[in-house]
């Protein structure tokens, strides 16, 4: 859902301020940029996979909002992949920046074949999709935080996603008459703020995506792998983790397992940043660890016009 749509049900959905810093992880003391500006009202985004633990926020140049998620939906189990990368394209020559705009027509070209780009200018980071994934507007972010949290604070957020099978799960459960989505899949990057070592942030991040969108609130169903190092096409070099969850306890129609890979590193400022993808973990259509690893190899830096 972009902004100005309304959502399925003909209506929007009830907004509320936005509470801490979605950059922000667990510990880290850094004032939110956006907290003294005025609150506007943005129509709902797409939801992002978790069975709806995540939220949703836009950023615009007023404010920031948060779109109220409380998404639950029948898990849609179907046979095969439709991730849209098997058979998979062959690979081209990667370059670490590029100079284009991603809102022009001379948006930045894809380094996998028949594939699409994705940018976080804010970041300086693009990387590559599979052609059947939705992107997102650069001013949608999404996160997940506790769900007993009343001030809602994330764990870990990320910026200009690009979601798959939007539409994957869907339901009513509290029966306001607007029905909600869940993906498939998500992927996106974001700023690692605060972070002390790529291994660090990609520990950290990749477990408190499976945690906060799939396991929570039993820690000890999500499993972490050990953090190894990674260097992309394009020369990025950085370090990688996978979480999974195991067990959850299906509550609403939309729980699943669920597994997060995050691979971090620093960007052209020398800061911390991460790329994750995120996704349901034992179900059908569950993208494949190797369509995951193919998405990642495609990360790289990214320097807008501006600042060429």
């Amino acid at each position: 859902m972009w902004p100005g749509q309304q959502s399925p049900g003909g209506g929007q959905q009830p907004q509320q301020p936005a509470q801490g810093n979605p950059y922000q992880q667990p510990g880290y003391q850094q004032p939110n940029p956006y907290a003294a500006q005025p609150p506007t009202v943005a129509a709902p985004a797409p939801r992002p996979p978790g069975g709806g633990r995540t939220k949703v926020i836009a950023i615009t140049t007023a404010a920031v909002v948060v779109v109220a998620a409380a998404v639950t939906g029948a898990v849609v189990l179907g046979g095969g992949s439709d991730d849209g990368a098997d058979p998979g394209p062959t690979a081209t020559s990667a370059s670490p920046t590029s100079s284009t705009d991603p809102r022009s027509g001379d948006a930045p070209k894809p380094t996998v074949a028949g594939w699409q780009v994705v940018v976080n200018p804010d970041a300086g980071i693009a990387f590559d999709v599979p052609a059947n994934w939705a992107l997102q507007s650069p001013g949608w972010v999404s996160y997940v935080a506790e769900d007993d949290d009343p001030e809602d604070k994330p764990l870990v957020a990320m910026k200009a996603p690009a979601l798959l099978k939007e539409k994957w799960c869907t339901s009513d459960d509290d029966k306001d008459g607007q029905v909600d989505n869940t993906p498939l899949a998500s992927v996106g990057t974001r700023k690692n703020n605060g972070a002390r070592s790529t291994e660090e942030a990609a520990r950290s991040d990749a477990a408190a995506w499976v945690y906060g969108a799939y396991a929570q609130p039993d820690h000890k169903k999500v499993t972490t792998g050990p953090v190894t190092a990674f260097t992309t096409a394009s020369g990025l070099v950085g370090s990688v983790a996978t979480s999974r969850s195991a067990g959850v306890t299906k509550q609403h129609k939309c729980d699943s397992d669920g597994k997060a890979t995050t691979f971090a590193f620093k960007n052209g400022e020398g800061d911390f940043a991460s790329w994750s993808f995120v996704g349901a973990r034992g179900v059908g259509e569950e993208v494949p660890d190797a369509t995951v690893r193919k998405i990642l190899g495609t990360v790289r830096l990214y320097t807008p016009p501006e600042e060429s």
